[in-house]
């Protein structure tokens, strides 16, 4: 009797402390509820040759990415991620952005006609106020920018959807005044009497540092000076800042890391870092350093392990680094130099620009990979709700 009741208590401890296990390991696996994991993609359409919509739907289900940004709030896109389970961050235009300002009312309007309609079919879980307006040349926007984050934000409390939907702001490199080595980064000042409101604001409300980090434009302009290898992820003597003393192999990191540097001198050392923005052109004018489709594969590849490692940077080692990466397709119509044109994992057929280990928009291969992401989804609800079903049956 005694070994049949030790027995009985060693198997409901066991299955106890597995299914704690696979709760929390479900938990990180899914991620938070505005990011799922650490991989995003930006789906810029400024392009006339670009998959439908629903196209995409199958290629980013196929690919496994589960975050997108776009940069509007197009109705077809909305409408066709609706069910898709994919986490999409939307856009209020730059020209939108003094309308924005002037009153709640109009951001209660643009909400209501251009988000409510498609929740919660559609993962809406960011509304990104303009894209790198501090450090741009309106000054006019600068002005307008805070104002317009908190009427978005007061439309969407009133609605009951300000914890499922962030408000944030991405900036440029711009915003800084110097970020090397990583530990001197600082604001402009120019650019801190509206930077350090619109910091306090988003500090409030939980919201993350959106960052549009490009190694690709740092090398191009000043290909003498930077090493190649270092901006690639690839073996170099990387640099070392000596007020940290922290070690750099990659410049993504360094990036990431004067952001950090650059929020606690203002006072925000707890706010997150996420980049916005990045990538690697694969074609560019002659003046264009460094814009190949082997830098480009190099580039992308080498992030995408960086980023599903799950780890941090150097001197934020416990903050998971998360990235969108910039771009999905290739935008024929983006004006600019070559290299606009030429950011894109997938071409405009849905194939794939350069292998980084993403399946192309291929019947079989989108249909196989869809099914399969479908049955890991399936397996771990399964799993999930047995294990909720003991947890409870433990504790009576």
């Amino acid at each position: 009797m005694f070994t049949l009741r030790m027995m009985m208590m060693f198997s409901s401890s066991s299955s106890f402390f597995l299914c704690l296990f696979l709760f929390f390991s479900v938990t990180h696996v899914l991620g938070d509820k505005f990011f799922t994991g650490t991989y995003g993609v930006n789906y810029g359409r400024i392009a006339d040759n670009l998959p439908s919509p629903h196209s995409v739907v199958t290629l980013l289900k196929a690919a496994k990415i589960r975050n997108i940004r776009i940069y509007d709030v197009n109705q077809e896109v909305l409408t066709a991620f609706k069910g898709s389970g994919i986490q999409i961050s939307v856009c209020l235009p730059n020209e939108l952005l003094k309308e924005m300002s002037v009153a709640e009312d109009r951001a209660m309007t643009w909400i209501k006609e251009n988000v409510q309609p498609y929740i919660p079919g559609t993962k809406i879980r960011g509304i990104a106020i303009g894209n790198e307006i501090l450090g741009s040349g309106d000054v006019e926007l600068w002005e307008a920018l805070l104002p317009a984050a908190k009427n978005i934000y007061s439309a969407l409390n009133r609605l009951g959807l300000a914890h499922e939907i962030q408000v944030t702001s991405p900036h440029s490199e711009a915003v800084f005044a110097n970020s090397y080595p990583p530990s001197a980064c600082t604001f402009r000042d120019d650019i801190l009497p509206y930077m350090k409101p619109l910091l306090e604001f988003f500090s409030q409300n939980g919201t993350p540092f959106f960052i549009n980090a490009y190694p690709f434009l740092a090398y191009k302009n000043d290909p003498q000076h930077i090493d190649i290898n270092y901006a690639l992820f690839k073996k170099n003597h990387g640099i070392y800042d000596a007020k940290t003393k922290l070690h750099y192999d990659n410049m993504f990191d360094a990036q990431v890391d004067a952001a950090y540097a650059a929020l606690e001198k203002v006072g925000y050392d707890k706010m997150e870092v996420i980049v916005s923005e990045t990538g690697w052109a694969s074609h560019g004018d002659d003046n264009e350093a460094g814009a190949t489709v082997k830098n480009a594969k190099t580039y992308n590849k080498n992030l995408r392990k960086k980023l599903l490692k799950r780890k941090g940077t150097p001197y934020r080692p416990k903050k998971v680094v998360k990235a969108y990466i910039f771009a999905l397709f290739n935008e024929n119509l983006k004006p600019g130099p070559t290299s606009e044109r030429n950011f894109g994992l997938f071409k405009p057929d849905g194939s794939i620009a350069y292998d980084i280990g993403f399946t192309g928009l291929v019947d079989s291969s989108a249909t196989s990979s869809l099914l399969n992401f479908k049955g890991i989804g399936s397996s771990y609800m399964v799993v999930f709700t047995s294990c909720v079903t003991l947890l409870v049956l433990a504790t009576l």
